[in-house]
């Protein structure tokens, strides 16, 4: 009856394919992507990666890049169409980098081998001594000439950054000397330079942190404490303007707001169908 209607369905396994009907969750996406086994050290289980990649990256993202496109479409076309945004098919599609270094030769299919996946010296975690962490990723050459001149270490040529055959030394000795610091002290030594480094926050430190208190990259709403809306526009600002509802309580004032009649949403109020407008008693 409405032929420009877009209709979006997310699933883990797709609408079609032998797994379509199967149950699942994020990191059985993730998994059968290739995602899963190109994370974490060489010699360990692959780390479960929260449900970042394949709930929220490869199905929320892509679902919402894929409705946008079909609106966008019918708006021209006047016909709407089926969106079938699958978890496993976004992540897939999230690795094409990746697929295209491996077929160039330029990626070994072997966790923490490579320039992006923890491998390299450069581009990779450290321990602190109070036992914390530090990320480094200083994949261009002046800034890893960078991050050496800062750390005083001069055992490391810059010049053999990407030579694979020096990089067990050169993880030794950068192992070695941020140990010798406090997270935090090499943060003031750190931050704000040309190293491409950054201190590992905690979920409860990250709001508070300078740089994210500044920019107001987290916003408290009836007391929690939660991430801003994001991306930002210059023009049309998002905001958050209430905390979640109670189910049903604004379910008339909705309805009403898309111009449903009041006799209409009566008659889908008698029918249960939606809320009464009332909180549910506790």
């Amino acid at each position: 009856r409405n032929p420009r209607l877009v209709y979006g369905r997310m699933t883990g396994w797709g609408q079609t394919g032998p797994l379509a009907e199967a149950a699942g969750h994020d990191s059985n996406y993730v998994a059968l992507a290739g995602a899963l086994g190109a994370i974490g050290e060489r010699d360990r289980p692959p780390p479960i990666p929260l449900n970042l990649i394949g709930d929220f990256g490869g199905g929320a993202l892509y679902l919402t890049m894929g409705m946008l496109a079909a609106l966008r479409e019918a708006s021209r076309s006047g016909q709407g169409q089926v969106v079938d945004a699958a978890m496993v098919d976004g992540t897939a599609s999230m690795l094409t980098l990746f697929y295209g270094l491996l077929a160039g030769g330029l990626w070994r299919d072997r966790r923490a081998s490579n320039l992006l996946d923890g491998g390299a010296p450069f581009a990779r975690s450290y321990a602190t001594r109070d036992d914390r962490f530090i990320v480094v990723c200083a994949i261009e050459n002046r800034f890893f000439a960078a991050l050496l001149a800062a750390l005083e270490i001069t055992e490391i040529d810059p010049a053999e950054q990407y030579d694979q055959a020096h990089w067990p030394s050169q993880v030794a000795i950068l192992e070695r000397t941020f140990r010798s610091r406090t997270r935090d002290e090499w943060s003031a030594l750190l931050e704000g330079t040309d190293t491409c480094f950054a201190p590992v926050l905690s979920l409860a430190e990250s709001p508070s942190h300078p740089h994210n208190a500044a920019r107001g990259t987290f916003v408290e709403v009836d007391g929690i404490v939660q991430p801003a809306p994001a991306p930002r526009f210059s023009r049309t600002r998002s905001e958050i303007g209430r905390p979640p509802a109670t189910p049903g309580v604004d379910d008339r004032t909705a309805l009403a707001a898309w111009g449903v009649s009041e006799r209409r949403i009566a008659r889908l109020v008698e029918a249960g169908v939606v809320g009464t407008g009332a909180p549910a008693d506790p």
